[in-house]
């Protein structure tokens, strides 16, 4: 499950109009919510809230080990008004699941931000902040971020730490979105890191408006899915060592009438591994996936298989009865989504180690229930088990 303040940022990214699904490190982002799940260890408990629209805080203590906790608060000179209470909050906002992928939009035009009051420009870019400290570690990471115009931001993270060279890292991302397209330019402190990376979506361009008539045959066939391909290289300036990536990808679109799906082929040819992921939305409430790892150097392969199990409320439950009545009188439809309760999630692979993870809301609280077990190890099946509580208000 989301930590809390992913999930505020998830909404300054939604309230900003950026896309995150639009890049070329999220390529793989519907194939990695369904297998590269985390099962907790220990417990681990977290209150938050949203005490202003633009503040935000978060506390979190946990037992794995040694008792450790953090510290983290949130400004956002945008105004969050998605609703964040454990209690009613949107599962879907909070759980990584097979991401739907939506038709491109069209970036907002440059003039729709400025602000002008007497005679005078007083607009201001929206802004995050973000900080973080972990305890008894003394650890502190930090992020800020920037919407420097409709079709550009700026996200500088970093992280202090005794325990890492130079005391710390600090990573610059310098972000570009167009619609059409996205490039990503990356400097890290650490080894002097250098990166570019960037994303092309074949097929219709929102940027330009349809001026011309449509003919009948372009009604009848609409385009259903995006064809998008990308690539990314990184090196190092100290260790004098790069890399190199490239990846493909085609989802269906929300106009799509089957089952939806997408599928991602990754290569990287330096290291000789190229990678293939198949997830469905196999009915209203399952979604599977699979991922095939190869390498052409040593000839060893990994498969994984996966699956998310999404668990509604019965019509019977007279508190879900009531609360549908109540959003009935407020808006004309209620999401066929509204419903959900939790999710089951599953995961194996070839070497039969298992991850399964439960997540969802009991009363006012939000609750991650995981546990990773390997059949191979008789002596040992179970790997560490956990759960995690998170109660916002």
């Amino acid at each position: 499950m989301l930590d809390f303040m992913d999930n505020v940022q998830n909404a300054f990214y939604e309230a900003s109009h950026w896309n995150i699904d639009n890049s070329y490190g999220a390529l793989n982002a519907t194939a990695r919510a369904l297998l590269d799940f985390q099962t907790p260890r220990g417990l681990k408990l977290q209150i938050s809230s949203l005490s202003a629209p633009n503040f935000a805080t978060s506390y979190t203590l946990g037992n794995v080990g040694v008792v450790d906790g953090s510290v983290s608060y949130l400004y956002s000179s945008l105004p969050l008004r998605r609703e964040f209470k454990s209690s009613e909050l949107d599962l879907h906002h909070a759980i990584r699941g097979y991401r739907h992928f939506q038709e491109l939009r069209r970036p907002d035009e440059d003039w729709w931000w400025e602000v002008w009051h007497s005679g005078k420009r007083i607009d201001r870019r929206d802004t995050l902040l973000y900080g973080r400290i972990f305890l008894p570690q003394s650890t502190l990471e930090a992020l800020y971020l920037r919407r420097l115009s409709p079709t550009r931001q700026l996200k500088i993270s970093a992280v202090s730490d005794s325990s890492l060279n130079n005391g710390g890292t600090i990573l610059a991302l310098l972000q570009n979105d167009v619609g059409k397209y996205s490039t990503e330019y990356m400097y890290s402190t650490d080894s002097a890191l250098m990166g570019v990376r960037g994303l092309y979506n074949f097929g219709m361009d929102p940027r330009v408006e349809l001026t011309a008539p449509v003919t009948a045959q372009e009604i009848a066939e609409p385009v259903h899915g995006r064809f998008s391909a990308g690539a990314e290289l990184y090196y190092g300036l100290l260790n004098k060592s790069g890399g190199i990536s490239t990846g493909l990808r085609f989802t269906t679109l929300p106009n799509h009438t089957g089952f939806p799906y997408t599928m991602t082929l990754t290569l990287n040819p330096l290291m000789g591994n190229l990678s293939s992921t198949y997830a469905v939305k196999a009915g209203s409430n399952l979604a599977l996936c699979s991922r095939f790892d190869f390498n052409f150097y040593s000839y060893e392969s990994e498969l994984q298989l996966g699956c998310e199990l999404w668990r509604r409320r019965r019509d019977t439950d007279l508190e879900w009865a009531v609360k549908k009545l109540r959003a009935d009188w407020k808006r004309p439809t209620v999401s066929p989504d509204d419903d959900v309760s939790g999710v089951l999630k599953a995961r194996v692979d070839q070497d039969w180690r298992i991850g399964v993870l439960w997540e969802g809301r009991i009363k006012e609280l939000l609750f991650t229930l995981g546990a990773s077990l390997d059949l191979k190890r008789r002596e040992q099946i179970f790997r560490g088990i956990g759960i995690e509580l998170q109660y916002s208000s």
